[in-house]
């Protein structure tokens, strides 16, 4: 039978959020404009492309911790819990966990992208028609409120893959997990994908595919800048430019403009010197130490880290409170 719910959509208190921040990025020097708005459905769907190219290890390499590791995961965090997804887009790896809970377990699965929100959904509620699924179409990096028909049911419990904390910056990040702290409530848990420092060359292999799919996705923003603005711009003078900065730890996405250029929206003219860049994308990649200071900041505690053979990527699992009943020691 199935218990999939019609999707919840909450919009936000802005309905121009896209226009607002678009033309706010380009008023400031330097220009940076948040990396949520990557995701439109073109660009999710260049997103999984992105995930099968041979360069962008974090995608397998975290599927192959939670193929390991799922039932130990699921053990820790309880069998009939309410499963919170943060931007689950395809929601490739939610199988991975789903299959170890029991009929008494929800799924809430939030992404800002309605139609790949819906079809992921109606997937995996084929796949388990037991688990009772409630997709909340929202931006959860505003920390939407849950649908009221999970308030008061099991544990409730974060599933945030992907290495997507690594988008924020370690401030930004500590917020997030502050908030998260708080949705989950004081007997609440999380599981996190977390992308580890590694070669330079490796990193910058991820994020320069041979097939140009990371290419496409950056270039995609204009794209849509173009069909919901109708902004006027030329998209083939501007190029993908991503970089490892081994200072601040982190990979940067940028759209660089090939020549002296405007783009208009509107009213309003953004002058483009050649070489000038609109910063899109932040990938922060943590060592062992420096993501466990980041988690206690936020004041969760750590309680079992899973991580591939290589070391390139990592699974956390955190909690609210500092003892457990099935604490696990740590696996590798």
């Amino acid at each position: 039978m199935m218990r999939s719910e019609s999707p919840v959509t909450q919009q936000d208190a802005d309905d121009n959020d896209f226009l607002d921040t678009v033309c706010a990025a380009l008023r400031q020097h330097p220009r940076s404009i948040p990396p949520k708005f990557f995701y439109d459905a073109q660009g999710s769907q260049l997103f999984d492309l992105i995930c099968t190219t041979p360069e962008y290890y974090p995608t397998r390499t975290e599927t192959g911790i939670l193929q390991r590791h799922g039932a130990q995961m699921v053990e820790l965090i309880g069998k009939d819990c309410v499963l919170i997804e943060l931007g689950s887009g395809s929601a490739t790896k939610t199988p991975l966990l789903l299959q170890h809970l029991d009929s008494a377990a929800e799924y809430v699965p939030i992404d800002i992208c309605e139609p790949h929100l819906l079809q992921s959904t109606a997937r995996l509620q084929t796949m388990y028609p037991e688990v009772r699924m409630h997709p909340l179409c929202a931006d959860y990096t505003r920390m939407p409120a849950l649908p009221e028909s999970v308030e008061g049911r099991g544990r409730h419990v974060v599933f945030f893959p992907g290495s997507t904390i690594g988008n924020c910056n370690p401030d930004e990040a500590v917020a997030l997990l502050r908030h998260v702290a708080t949705l989950v409530g004081e007997d609440g848990g999380l599981l996190l994908g977390v992308d580890c420092k590694k070669s330079p060359a490796i990193l910058n292999a991820a994020y320069n595919d041979a097939a140009g799919h990371t290419a496409a996705f950056n270039i995609n923003l204009l794209e849509r800048m173009q069909r919901e603005l109708g902004a006027e711009l030329d998209v083939e003078q501007f190029e993908h430019y991503a970089y490892y900065n081994a200072g601040l730890g982190r990979i940067e996405m940028h759209l660089i403009s090939r020549c002296a250029q405007n783009i208009t929206i509107g009213d309003e003219t953004f002058h483009f010197e050649a070489g000038e860049s609109l910063h899109t994308e932040n990938s922060y990649k943590y060592n062992a130490q420096e993501f466990q200071r980041l988690a206690r900041a936020a004041g969760w505690h750590l309680k079992t880290t899973w991580r591939d053979a290589d070391g390139y990527f990592e699974v956390h699992y955190l909690s609210r409170r500092a003892t457990e009943p099935h604490h696990l020691p740590q696996r590798s």
